[in-house]
Protein backbone atom coordinates (compact mmCIF):
# COMPACT_ATOMS: atom_id res chain seq x y z
CA UNK A 1 0.00 0.00 0.00
CA UNK A 2 3.03 2.25 0.58
CA UNK A 3 4.81 1.72 -3.05
CA UNK A 4 2.50 4.45 -5.11
CA UNK A 5 3.55 7.37 -2.74
CA UNK A 6 7.18 6.38 -3.12
CA UNK A 7 7.55 5.80 -6.71
CA UNK A 8 5.83 9.25 -7.22
CA UNK A 9 8.47 10.99 -4.65
CA UNK A 10 10.88 9.27 -6.97
CA UNK A 11 9.35 10.19 -9.90
CA UNK A 12 9.51 14.04 -8.75
CA UNK A 13 12.70 14.15 -8.18
CA UNK A 14 14.36 13.03 -10.99
CA UNK A 15 17.73 14.85 -13.04
CA UNK A 16 17.89 18.05 -14.36
CA UNK A 17 17.20 16.11 -17.94
CA UNK A 18 15.27 13.87 -16.54
CA UNK A 19 16.28 11.18 -19.16
CA UNK A 20 15.45 8.39 -17.08
CA UNK A 21 17.24 6.68 -14.68
CA UNK A 22 21.03 7.21 -14.06
CA UNK A 23 23.62 4.47 -15.01
CA UNK A 24 25.23 5.42 -11.51
CA UNK A 25 22.01 4.53 -9.19
CA UNK A 26 21.49 1.30 -11.51
CA UNK A 27 22.42 -2.15 -9.71
CA UNK A 28 23.52 -4.34 -12.70
CA UNK A 29 23.73 -7.88 -12.34
CA UNK A 30 26.21 -9.40 -14.93
CA UNK A 31 25.58 -13.44 -15.75
CA UNK A 32 27.00 -15.64 -17.15
CA UNK A 33 25.97 -19.85 -17.53
CA UNK A 34 28.28 -22.51 -18.79
CA UNK A 35 26.09 -25.22 -20.14
CA UNK A 36 26.08 -28.54 -21.81
CA UNK A 37 25.37 -27.55 -25.14
CA UNK A 38 23.88 -24.55 -27.23
CA UNK A 39 20.78 -25.08 -27.48
CA UNK A 40 17.62 -25.34 -24.73
CA UNK A 41 15.39 -26.89 -27.07
CA UNK A 42 17.85 -29.98 -27.62
CA UNK A 43 18.05 -30.95 -23.95
CA UNK A 44 21.00 -28.83 -23.07
CA UNK A 45 21.20 -28.32 -19.19
CA UNK A 46 22.90 -25.37 -17.01
CA UNK A 47 26.39 -26.53 -15.55
CA UNK A 48 27.58 -23.33 -13.73
CA UNK A 49 26.13 -20.25 -12.88
CA UNK A 50 28.20 -17.33 -11.96
CA UNK A 51 27.13 -13.41 -11.32
CA UNK A 52 28.62 -10.24 -10.07
CA UNK A 53 26.51 -7.32 -8.75
CA UNK A 54 28.00 -4.07 -9.43
CA UNK A 55 26.60 -0.19 -8.73
CA UNK A 56 28.27 2.91 -9.46
CA UNK A 57 31.32 0.94 -10.70
CA UNK A 58 31.85 -0.93 -8.00
CA UNK A 59 31.00 -4.77 -6.81
CA UNK A 60 28.70 -5.11 -4.30
CA UNK A 61 28.53 -8.95 -4.47
CA UNK A 62 29.36 -12.26 -6.18
CA UNK A 63 27.76 -15.03 -7.16
CA UNK A 64 28.86 -18.48 -8.39
CA UNK A 65 27.78 -22.53 -8.00
CA UNK A 66 28.13 -25.31 -10.04
CA UNK A 67 25.05 -27.20 -11.05
CA UNK A 68 24.33 -30.55 -11.33
CA UNK A 69 22.81 -31.26 -15.25
CA UNK A 70 21.89 -35.08 -14.56
CA UNK A 71 22.96 -35.83 -17.64
CA UNK A 72 26.57 -36.28 -19.09
CA UNK A 73 28.57 -33.28 -19.90
CA UNK A 74 29.97 -34.07 -23.78
CA UNK A 75 33.73 -34.14 -24.15
CA UNK A 76 34.32 -31.21 -26.17
CA UNK A 77 32.08 -29.37 -23.34
CA UNK A 78 34.65 -30.74 -20.79
CA UNK A 79 37.50 -29.32 -22.76
CA UNK A 80 36.19 -26.41 -23.26
CA UNK A 81 34.73 -25.51 -19.97
CA UNK A 82 37.09 -27.27 -17.70
CA UNK A 83 34.02 -28.76 -16.24
CA UNK A 84 33.70 -32.23 -15.78
CA UNK A 85 31.22 -34.41 -14.65
CA UNK A 86 32.62 -35.95 -11.41
CA UNK A 87 33.05 -31.50 -10.73
CA UNK A 88 29.54 -31.47 -10.70
CA UNK A 89 28.26 -34.86 -9.11
CA UNK A 90 27.90 -33.49 -5.88
CA UNK A 91 26.36 -29.90 -7.17
CA UNK A 92 22.78 -28.66 -6.16
CA UNK A 93 20.59 -29.13 -9.02
CA UNK A 94 19.16 -26.47 -10.91
CA UNK A 95 16.02 -26.57 -8.68
CA UNK A 96 18.30 -25.16 -5.72
CA UNK A 97 20.65 -23.32 -7.77
CA UNK A 98 18.22 -21.38 -9.98
CA UNK A 99 15.82 -19.61 -6.89
CA UNK A 100 19.40 -18.63 -5.27
CA UNK A 101 20.31 -17.04 -8.48
CA UNK A 102 17.18 -15.49 -8.79
CA UNK A 103 17.01 -14.33 -5.30
CA UNK A 104 20.77 -12.70 -5.69
CA UNK A 105 19.81 -10.92 -8.87
CA UNK A 106 16.02 -9.74 -7.24
CA UNK A 107 16.09 -5.69 -7.83
CA UNK A 108 18.65 -5.42 -10.43
CA UNK A 109 19.03 -5.12 -14.64
CA UNK A 110 20.51 -8.46 -15.57
CA UNK A 111 23.60 -8.12 -17.98
CA UNK A 112 24.90 -10.61 -20.24
CA UNK A 113 27.19 -11.21 -22.84
CA UNK A 114 24.83 -12.64 -25.55
CA UNK A 115 21.80 -12.23 -23.49
CA UNK A 116 19.52 -14.05 -25.48
CA UNK A 117 21.17 -17.18 -24.66
CA UNK A 118 21.81 -16.59 -20.92
CA UNK A 119 18.66 -15.08 -20.23
CA UNK A 120 16.83 -17.87 -22.67
CA UNK A 121 18.67 -20.63 -20.32
CA UNK A 122 17.49 -18.96 -17.14
CA UNK A 123 14.07 -18.07 -18.03
CA UNK A 124 13.21 -21.70 -19.90
CA UNK A 125 14.53 -23.49 -16.68
CA UNK A 126 12.30 -21.00 -14.60
CA UNK A 127 8.98 -21.95 -16.58
CA UNK A 128 9.95 -25.81 -16.17
CA UNK A 129 10.44 -25.26 -12.26
CA UNK A 130 7.32 -23.17 -12.19
CA UNK A 131 9.30 -20.77 -10.52
CA UNK A 132 8.07 -16.85 -10.91
CA UNK A 133 10.18 -14.89 -13.20
CA UNK A 134 10.94 -11.31 -11.70
CA UNK A 135 10.02 -8.40 -14.07
CA UNK A 136 14.28 -8.22 -15.01
CA UNK A 137 15.36 -5.38 -17.56
CA UNK A 138 17.95 -6.88 -19.55
CA UNK A 139 21.49 -5.29 -21.20
CA UNK A 140 23.05 -7.62 -24.16
CA UNK A 141 26.64 -5.96 -24.09
CA UNK A 142 26.73 -7.41 -26.92
CA UNK A 143 24.49 -5.21 -28.93
CA UNK A 144 25.34 -2.41 -27.35
CA UNK A 145 29.39 -2.91 -28.55
CA UNK A 146 28.07 -3.84 -32.14
CA UNK A 147 26.82 -0.03 -32.40
CA UNK A 148 30.38 1.32 -30.24
CA UNK A 149 33.26 -0.98 -30.97
CA UNK A 150 34.26 -0.53 -34.96
CA UNK A 151 35.97 -3.59 -36.88
CA UNK A 152 39.21 -1.54 -36.64
CA UNK A 153 39.16 -1.73 -32.86
CA UNK A 154 38.04 -5.93 -32.83
CA UNK A 155 37.79 -8.15 -35.32
CA UNK A 156 34.85 -9.33 -33.60
CA UNK A 157 32.49 -9.09 -30.70
CA UNK A 158 33.25 -12.13 -28.89
CA UNK A 159 33.92 -11.41 -24.93
CA UNK A 160 37.74 -12.42 -25.12
CA UNK A 161 37.92 -9.72 -28.08
CA UNK A 162 36.10 -6.59 -26.30
CA UNK A 163 38.19 -7.39 -23.25
CA UNK A 164 41.13 -7.17 -25.06
CA UNK A 165 39.75 -3.62 -26.14
CA UNK A 166 39.23 -2.25 -22.44
CA UNK A 167 41.85 -4.24 -21.14
CA UNK A 168 40.02 -6.05 -18.61
CA UNK A 169 41.89 -7.42 -15.45
CA UNK A 170 39.92 -10.66 -16.23
CA UNK A 171 40.89 -12.91 -19.19
CA UNK A 172 37.30 -14.82 -19.95
CA UNK A 173 37.97 -18.92 -19.79
CA UNK A 174 35.07 -20.17 -20.39
CA UNK A 175 34.14 -20.25 -16.58
CA UNK A 176 30.98 -18.35 -15.78
CA UNK A 177 32.24 -16.30 -12.89
CA UNK A 178 35.40 -15.42 -14.77
CA UNK A 179 33.73 -14.49 -17.61
CA UNK A 180 31.25 -12.18 -15.59
CA UNK A 181 33.52 -10.59 -14.42
CA UNK A 182 35.33 -9.92 -17.68
CA UNK A 183 31.81 -8.87 -18.82
CA UNK A 184 31.88 -6.38 -16.05
CA UNK A 185 35.22 -4.49 -17.28
CA UNK A 186 33.43 -4.58 -20.98
CA UNK A 187 30.19 -3.01 -19.36
CA UNK A 188 32.04 -0.26 -17.89
CA UNK A 189 34.32 0.64 -20.57
CA UNK A 190 31.33 0.77 -23.29
CA UNK A 191 30.03 3.24 -20.81
CA UNK A 192 32.46 5.14 -20.31
CA UNK A 193 32.91 5.28 -23.76
CA UNK A 194 29.29 6.50 -24.29
CA UNK A 195 29.30 8.74 -21.53
CA UNK A 196 31.36 11.26 -23.67
CA UNK A 197 28.73 10.84 -26.64
CA UNK A 198 25.76 12.37 -24.01
CA UNK A 199 24.29 8.69 -22.84
CA UNK A 200 24.14 8.79 -19.18
CA UNK A 201 20.62 6.78 -18.23
CA UNK A 202 20.10 2.81 -18.55
CA UNK A 203 17.32 3.87 -21.16
CA UNK A 204 19.65 5.68 -23.06
CA UNK A 205 22.13 2.64 -22.73
CA UNK A 206 19.41 0.19 -23.31
CA UNK A 207 18.73 2.15 -26.85
CA UNK A 208 21.72 3.68 -28.19
CA UNK A 209 22.38 3.51 -31.43
CA UNK A 210 25.20 5.45 -33.57
CA UNK A 211 23.12 5.37 -36.81
CA UNK A 212 20.74 7.98 -34.91
CA UNK A 213 21.31 10.92 -36.21
CA UNK A 214 22.00 14.55 -34.32
CA UNK A 215 19.43 16.41 -35.07
CA UNK A 216 17.11 13.81 -34.30
CA UNK A 217 18.66 13.56 -30.97
CA UNK A 218 18.01 17.66 -30.81
CA UNK A 219 14.48 16.93 -31.15
CA UNK A 220 14.41 15.52 -27.31
CA UNK A 221 13.23 18.63 -25.91
CA UNK A 222 9.96 18.24 -27.56
CA UNK A 223 9.16 15.65 -24.69
CA UNK A 224 10.45 17.98 -22.11
CA UNK A 225 6.74 19.26 -20.85
CA UNK A 226 5.11 16.00 -21.06
CA UNK A 227 4.34 14.16 -17.91
CA UNK A 228 5.05 10.91 -16.58
CA UNK A 229 1.67 9.28 -16.46
CA UNK A 230 -0.25 7.11 -18.44
CA UNK A 231 -1.46 8.54 -21.83
CA UNK A 232 -1.62 9.23 -25.56
CA UNK A 233 1.09 11.04 -27.70
CA UNK A 234 0.70 13.14 -30.85
CA UNK A 235 3.67 13.51 -33.61
CA UNK A 236 2.96 17.11 -35.30
CA UNK A 237 4.30 18.19 -38.46
CA UNK A 238 5.25 21.83 -38.86
CA UNK A 239 1.55 21.93 -40.32
CA UNK A 240 0.12 20.91 -37.24
CA UNK A 241 -0.92 17.54 -39.22
CA UNK A 242 -0.77 14.39 -37.14
CA UNK A 243 2.29 12.30 -38.32
CA UNK A 244 1.40 9.46 -35.58
CA UNK A 245 -0.61 8.56 -32.45
CA UNK A 246 1.26 5.54 -29.66
CA UNK A 247 0.44 5.24 -26.14
CA UNK A 248 2.80 5.04 -22.92
CA UNK A 249 2.17 4.38 -19.20
CA UNK A 250 5.11 6.91 -19.27
CA UNK A 251 4.52 9.61 -21.45
CA UNK A 252 7.57 11.64 -21.12
CA UNK A 253 9.90 8.77 -21.25
CA UNK A 254 8.60 7.19 -24.53
CA UNK A 255 8.48 9.98 -26.36
CA UNK A 256 12.28 10.77 -25.74
CA UNK A 257 13.48 7.13 -26.59
CA UNK A 258 12.36 7.90 -30.26
CA UNK A 259 15.12 10.55 -30.16
CA UNK A 260 17.60 8.55 -28.32
CA UNK A 261 16.92 4.98 -29.39
CA UNK A 262 18.19 2.94 -32.27
CA UNK A 263 14.93 2.95 -34.21
CA UNK A 264 15.15 0.37 -36.39
CA UNK A 265 11.87 0.91 -37.96
CA UNK A 266 13.11 3.10 -41.35
CA UNK A 267 9.17 4.66 -41.41
CA UNK A 268 9.09 5.76 -38.02
CA UNK A 269 12.25 7.07 -38.58
CA UNK A 270 11.36 8.90 -41.13
CA UNK A 271 8.71 10.25 -38.92
CA UNK A 272 10.62 11.33 -36.28
CA UNK A 273 12.40 13.80 -38.78
CA UNK A 274 9.43 15.34 -40.09
CA UNK A 275 8.08 15.98 -36.54
CA UNK A 276 8.01 19.50 -35.12
CA UNK A 277 6.02 18.83 -31.67
CA UNK A 278 4.52 16.69 -29.84
CA UNK A 279 1.65 16.80 -28.17
CA UNK A 280 0.46 14.40 -24.75
CA UNK A 281 -2.84 13.51 -23.72
CA UNK A 282 -2.69 12.35 -19.67
CA UNK A 283 -5.32 9.45 -18.82
CA UNK A 284 -6.32 7.60 -15.61
CA UNK A 285 -5.35 4.72 -16.46
CA UNK A 286 -3.82 2.74 -19.11
CA UNK A 287 -7.25 0.98 -20.66
CA UNK A 288 -8.51 4.96 -21.24
CA UNK A 289 -5.29 5.75 -22.89
CA UNK A 290 -5.65 2.18 -25.31
CA UNK A 291 -8.92 3.46 -26.57
CA UNK A 292 -8.59 7.31 -26.77
CA UNK A 293 -5.29 6.01 -28.71
CA UNK A 294 -7.67 4.43 -31.17
CA UNK A 295 -10.38 7.15 -31.49
CA UNK A 296 -7.64 9.80 -32.28
CA UNK A 297 -5.71 6.98 -34.93
CA UNK A 298 -9.68 6.68 -36.78
CA UNK A 299 -10.38 10.44 -36.13
CA UNK A 300 -6.72 11.81 -38.08
CA UNK A 301 -5.54 8.22 -39.86
CA UNK A 302 -2.06 9.52 -39.02
CA UNK A 303 0.22 8.35 -42.29
CA UNK A 304 3.09 6.61 -39.90
CA UNK A 305 0.22 4.48 -37.82
CA UNK A 306 -0.53 1.05 -39.67
CA UNK A 307 -3.37 -0.13 -38.03
CA UNK A 308 -6.59 0.95 -36.76
CA UNK A 309 -6.52 3.77 -39.34
CA UNK A 310 -10.05 2.62 -41.07
CA UNK A 311 -12.34 0.68 -38.63
CA UNK A 312 -15.14 1.68 -41.01
CA UNK A 313 -13.81 -0.28 -43.22
CA UNK A 314 -15.17 -3.61 -42.25
CA UNK A 315 -17.16 -6.72 -43.45
CA UNK A 316 -20.01 -8.87 -42.43
CA UNK A 317 -21.72 -12.05 -43.32
CA UNK A 318 -25.44 -10.90 -43.16
CA UNK A 319 -28.37 -14.10 -42.83
CA UNK A 320 -31.10 -11.89 -44.54
CA UNK A 321 -35.22 -12.10 -43.64
CA UNK A 322 -37.19 -12.69 -46.60
CA UNK A 323 -39.31 -15.49 -48.15
CA UNK A 324 -36.28 -17.51 -48.57
CA UNK A 325 -32.84 -16.37 -46.32
CA UNK A 326 -29.57 -16.55 -47.69
CA UNK A 327 -26.41 -15.35 -46.90
CA UNK A 328 -24.30 -12.66 -48.14
CA UNK A 329 -21.79 -10.30 -47.69
CA UNK A 330 -22.60 -6.49 -46.61
CA UNK A 331 -20.71 -3.62 -45.60
CA UNK A 332 -22.87 -1.77 -43.19
CA UNK A 333 -25.39 -3.35 -40.21
CA UNK A 334 -28.95 -2.12 -41.34
CA UNK A 335 -32.17 -2.11 -39.17
CA UNK A 336 -33.88 -4.63 -40.75
CA UNK A 337 -33.86 -7.38 -37.93
CA UNK A 338 -31.63 -9.72 -39.93
CA UNK A 339 -28.66 -11.65 -38.28
CA UNK A 340 -25.10 -10.64 -39.03
CA UNK A 341 -21.97 -12.44 -37.73
CA UNK A 342 -18.62 -9.95 -37.68
CA UNK A 343 -16.95 -7.65 -38.28
CA UNK A 344 -14.36 -9.22 -40.10
CA UNK A 345 -11.28 -6.61 -40.48
CA UNK A 346 -10.87 -8.28 -44.59
CA UNK A 347 -13.48 -9.51 -47.64
CA UNK A 348 -10.82 -12.36 -47.54
CA UNK A 349 -11.59 -13.48 -43.71
CA UNK A 350 -15.17 -13.07 -44.46
CA UNK A 351 -15.39 -14.49 -47.10
CA UNK A 352 -13.64 -17.81 -45.75
CA UNK A 353 -15.91 -17.77 -43.44
CA UNK A 354 -18.76 -18.10 -46.05
CA UNK A 355 -17.55 -21.01 -47.59
CA UNK A 356 -17.23 -22.87 -44.09
CA UNK A 357 -21.38 -21.95 -43.72
CA UNK A 358 -22.29 -22.74 -47.40
CA UNK A 359 -20.62 -25.87 -47.24
CA UNK A 360 -22.36 -27.22 -44.06
CA UNK A 361 -26.21 -25.68 -44.79
CA UNK A 362 -27.45 -26.05 -48.43
CA UNK A 363 -29.29 -22.62 -48.50
CA UNK A 364 -29.18 -20.63 -51.63
CA UNK A 365 -26.25 -18.86 -52.74
CA UNK A 366 -27.51 -16.52 -55.22
CA UNK A 367 -28.81 -13.14 -55.10
CA UNK A 368 -32.31 -13.14 -56.76
CA UNK A 369 -35.23 -12.42 -54.77
CA UNK A 370 -37.67 -15.07 -55.09
CA UNK A 371 -41.65 -15.20 -54.26
CA UNK A 372 -43.05 -17.38 -51.81
CA UNK A 373 -43.39 -19.69 -54.87
CA UNK A 374 -40.56 -19.34 -57.36
CA UNK A 375 -40.88 -21.20 -60.52
CA UNK A 376 -37.49 -20.79 -62.21
CA UNK A 377 -34.71 -23.76 -63.33
CA UNK A 378 -32.35 -24.83 -60.83
CA UNK A 379 -28.97 -23.60 -60.97
CA UNK A 380 -25.35 -26.00 -61.08
CA UNK A 381 -25.34 -26.00 -57.16
CA UNK A 382 -28.62 -27.90 -56.70
CA UNK A 383 -27.42 -30.40 -59.14
CA UNK A 384 -24.21 -31.08 -56.91
CA UNK A 385 -26.33 -31.48 -54.10
CA UNK A 386 -24.93 -28.16 -52.49
CA UNK A 387 -28.42 -26.12 -52.39
CA UNK A 388 -32.19 -27.15 -51.60
CA UNK A 389 -33.17 -25.35 -54.29
CA UNK A 390 -36.38 -23.60 -53.47
CA UNK A 391 -36.26 -21.81 -56.93
CA UNK A 392 -37.34 -24.75 -58.72
CA UNK A 393 -39.82 -25.89 -56.00
CA UNK A 394 -37.87 -29.09 -54.66
CA UNK A 395 -38.15 -27.66 -51.33
CA UNK A 396 -41.10 -26.90 -49.59
CA UNK A 397 -41.09 -23.53 -47.35
CA UNK A 398 -41.08 -25.38 -44.06
CA UNK A 399 -37.68 -27.74 -44.38
CA UNK A 400 -36.00 -24.67 -46.04
CA UNK A 401 -37.05 -22.77 -42.21
CA UNK A 402 -35.92 -25.96 -40.68
CA UNK A 403 -32.44 -25.44 -42.05
CA UNK A 404 -32.36 -21.84 -41.82
CA UNK A 405 -32.84 -22.04 -38.15
CA UNK A 406 -29.99 -24.43 -37.58
CA UNK A 407 -27.60 -21.93 -39.41
CA UNK A 408 -28.91 -18.94 -37.24
CA UNK A 409 -28.45 -20.95 -34.05
CA UNK A 410 -24.81 -21.71 -35.87
CA UNK A 411 -24.03 -17.77 -35.94
CA UNK A 412 -25.82 -16.99 -32.26
CA UNK A 413 -25.50 -19.63 -30.19
CA UNK A 414 -23.65 -23.09 -31.50
CA UNK A 415 -21.13 -23.72 -33.83
CA UNK A 416 -20.84 -27.34 -33.44
CA UNK A 417 -22.73 -28.52 -36.68
CA UNK A 418 -20.28 -26.50 -38.75
CA UNK A 419 -17.21 -27.34 -36.89
CA UNK A 420 -18.23 -31.08 -37.06
CA UNK A 421 -18.77 -31.77 -40.38
CA UNK A 422 -15.97 -29.34 -41.69
CA UNK A 423 -13.72 -31.37 -39.16
CA UNK A 424 -14.97 -34.85 -41.16
CA UNK A 425 -14.20 -33.03 -44.31
CA UNK A 426 -10.60 -32.25 -43.31
CA UNK A 427 -10.27 -35.43 -42.09
CA UNK A 428 -11.37 -37.18 -45.22
CA UNK A 429 -9.06 -35.22 -47.04
CA UNK A 430 -6.06 -35.67 -44.91
CA UNK A 431 -6.58 -39.69 -45.04
CA UNK A 432 -6.16 -39.78 -48.58
CA UNK A 433 -3.34 -37.33 -48.26
CA UNK A 434 -4.90 -33.91 -50.04
CA UNK A 435 -3.81 -32.06 -47.21
CA UNK A 436 -3.58 -28.73 -49.24
CA UNK A 437 -7.38 -28.92 -49.68
CA UNK A 438 -7.80 -30.05 -45.68
CA UNK A 439 -5.82 -26.80 -45.30
CA UNK A 440 -8.17 -24.71 -46.75
CA UNK A 441 -11.13 -26.17 -45.16
CA UNK A 442 -9.24 -26.05 -42.23
CA UNK A 443 -9.01 -22.09 -42.55
CA UNK A 444 -12.28 -21.92 -43.49
CA UNK A 445 -13.30 -23.62 -40.38
CA UNK A 446 -10.97 -21.07 -38.21
CA UNK A 447 -12.37 -17.90 -40.08
CA UNK A 448 -16.12 -19.15 -38.68
CA UNK A 449 -15.04 -19.96 -35.43
CA UNK A 450 -13.17 -16.65 -34.55
CA UNK A 451 -16.03 -14.42 -36.27
CA UNK A 452 -18.84 -15.94 -34.31
CA UNK A 453 -16.73 -16.12 -30.84
CA UNK A 454 -16.10 -12.42 -31.77
CA UNK A 455 -19.63 -11.65 -32.63
CA UNK A 456 -21.32 -13.53 -29.66
CA UNK A 457 -18.71 -11.54 -26.96
CA UNK A 458 -19.08 -8.19 -28.57
CA UNK A 459 -23.04 -8.50 -28.47
CA UNK A 460 -23.40 -9.86 -25.05
CA UNK A 461 -21.24 -6.43 -24.19
CA UNK A 462 -23.33 -4.44 -26.57
CA UNK A 463 -26.70 -5.37 -24.69
CA UNK A 464 -25.63 -3.84 -21.50
CA UNK A 465 -26.81 -0.02 -20.95
CA UNK A 466 -23.93 0.35 -18.50
CA UNK A 467 -21.76 -1.71 -16.76
CA UNK A 468 -19.54 -0.27 -14.18
CA UNK A 469 -16.28 -2.05 -12.99
CA UNK A 470 -13.06 -1.77 -11.12
CA UNK A 471 -9.72 -3.48 -10.74
CA UNK A 472 -6.35 -3.05 -8.30
CA UNK A 473 -3.31 -1.63 -10.43
CA UNK A 474 -0.23 -2.66 -9.86
CA UNK A 475 0.65 0.39 -7.90
CA UNK A 476 -2.43 -0.28 -5.31
CA UNK A 477 -4.97 2.14 -6.61
CA UNK A 478 -8.04 1.20 -7.84
CA UNK A 479 -9.18 1.40 -11.31
CA UNK A 480 -12.78 2.35 -12.28
CA UNK A 481 -14.27 1.89 -15.78
CA UNK A 482 -17.96 2.89 -16.88
CA UNK A 483 -18.45 1.11 -19.97
CA UNK A 484 -22.05 1.84 -21.68
CA UNK A 485 -22.88 -0.19 -24.57
CA UNK A 486 -19.53 -1.80 -25.50
CA UNK A 487 -18.32 2.18 -25.16
CA UNK A 488 -15.67 3.30 -22.43
CA UNK A 489 -17.85 5.95 -21.07
CA UNK A 490 -15.72 7.19 -18.02
CA UNK A 491 -12.48 6.26 -16.61
CA UNK A 492 -10.94 7.03 -13.06
CA UNK A 493 -8.85 6.47 -9.75
CA UNK A 494 -10.37 6.53 -6.50
CA UNK A 495 -8.26 8.85 -4.64
CA UNK A 496 -7.10 7.90 -1.74
CA UNK A 497 -8.58 8.12 1.43
CA UNK A 498 -12.11 8.79 -0.65
CA UNK A 499 -14.69 7.42 -0.71
CA UNK A 500 -15.30 4.58 -3.00
CA UNK A 501 -19.37 4.08 -3.40
CA UNK A 502 -19.27 8.46 -3.65
CA UNK A 503 -16.76 8.33 -6.21
CA UNK A 504 -17.86 5.91 -8.34
CA UNK A 505 -21.48 7.48 -8.41
CA UNK A 506 -19.71 10.98 -9.05
CA UNK A 507 -18.20 9.12 -12.07
CA UNK A 508 -20.91 7.56 -13.70
CA UNK A 509 -23.06 10.90 -13.28
CA UNK A 510 -20.22 12.97 -15.77
CA UNK A 511 -19.62 9.77 -17.76
CA UNK A 512 -20.23 10.00 -22.06
CA UNK A 513 -23.76 9.60 -22.79
CA UNK A 514 -24.15 7.01 -25.25
CA UNK A 515 -26.92 5.81 -27.97
CA UNK A 516 -27.25 2.43 -28.35
CA UNK A 517 -26.38 0.87 -31.91
CA UNK A 518 -28.04 -0.82 -34.52
CA UNK A 519 -28.24 -4.50 -34.42
CA UNK A 520 -25.55 -5.86 -32.47
CA UNK A 521 -23.11 -3.70 -33.17
CA UNK A 522 -21.28 -1.84 -30.12
CA UNK A 523 -21.70 2.11 -29.97
CA UNK A 524 -17.66 1.86 -30.37
CA UNK A 525 -15.20 0.53 -32.73
CA UNK A 526 -14.89 -3.50 -32.84
CA UNK A 527 -11.44 -2.88 -31.47
CA UNK A 528 -12.63 -0.65 -28.65
CA UNK A 529 -15.02 -2.98 -27.12
CA UNK A 530 -12.35 -5.72 -27.33
CA UNK A 531 -9.55 -4.27 -25.49
CA UNK A 532 -12.58 -3.21 -23.52
CA UNK A 533 -13.45 -6.83 -22.89
CA UNK A 534 -9.90 -8.19 -22.69
CA UNK A 535 -9.48 -5.51 -19.53
CA UNK A 536 -13.12 -6.97 -18.21
CA UNK A 537 -11.57 -10.46 -18.42
CA UNK A 538 -8.13 -9.54 -16.47
CA UNK A 539 -7.81 -11.52 -13.00
CA UNK A 540 -9.29 -9.31 -10.19
CA UNK A 541 -11.71 -7.30 -11.89
CA UNK A 542 -14.89 -6.92 -9.95
CA UNK A 543 -18.04 -5.73 -11.49
CA UNK A 544 -19.83 -2.76 -9.32
CA UNK A 545 -22.40 -2.20 -11.22
CA UNK A 546 -24.45 -3.74 -14.17
CA UNK A 547 -27.51 -2.86 -16.20
CA UNK A 548 -28.82 -5.62 -18.14
CA UNK A 549 -27.67 -9.30 -18.69
CA UNK A 550 -23.72 -9.62 -19.97
CA UNK A 551 -23.81 -13.02 -21.46
CA UNK A 552 -22.23 -15.40 -23.16
CA UNK A 553 -24.24 -18.73 -24.78
CA UNK A 554 -23.33 -21.75 -22.84
CA UNK A 555 -22.06 -23.60 -26.09
CA UNK A 556 -21.28 -20.77 -28.21
CA UNK A 557 -17.81 -20.65 -30.29
CA UNK A 558 -16.18 -18.53 -27.48
CA UNK A 559 -15.97 -21.47 -24.90
CA UNK A 560 -12.94 -23.98 -24.60
CA UNK A 561 -13.43 -27.06 -27.29
CA UNK A 562 -11.52 -30.35 -28.20
CA UNK A 563 -12.26 -29.78 -31.66
CA UNK A 564 -9.35 -30.07 -33.42
CA UNK A 565 -8.85 -27.02 -36.02
CA UNK A 566 -5.78 -27.82 -37.12
CA UNK A 567 -5.81 -31.35 -38.61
Amino acid sequence: MTAAPVRTRWEEQRSFDELGRPLRDVTFCVVDLETTGGSVGDGDRITEIGAVKVRGGEVVGEFQTLVNPHTSIPPFIAVLTGITNGMVADAPPISSALPAFLEFARGSVLVAHNARFDVGFLQHFARELDLSWPDFEVVDTVKVARRVVTRDEAPNHKLSSLARVFRSGTTPNHRALADARATVDVLHGLMERLGSLGVHTLEELQTYSSKVAAAQRRKRHLADRLPHAPGVYLFCDERSRVLYVGTSKDLRRRVRSYFTASETRTRIGEMVRLASSVTGIECATPLEAEVRELRLIAEHKPSYNRRSRFPEKVTFVKLTREPWPRLSLVKKVLDDDADYLGPFSSRASAESCLAALHETFPIRQCNDRFGRQPSRSACVLAEMGRCLSPCDGSVDADTYAAVVRQLRDALLRDPDDVVELVNEKMTALADEERFEEASVHRDRLASFVRAAARTQRLTSLTRCPELVATRRDDEGRWAVHVVRHGRLAAAGVIPAGADARSYVDQLRASAETVVPSIGPLPAATAEESERILRWLELPGVRLVEIEGEWTCPVRGAGRPSPTNLTA
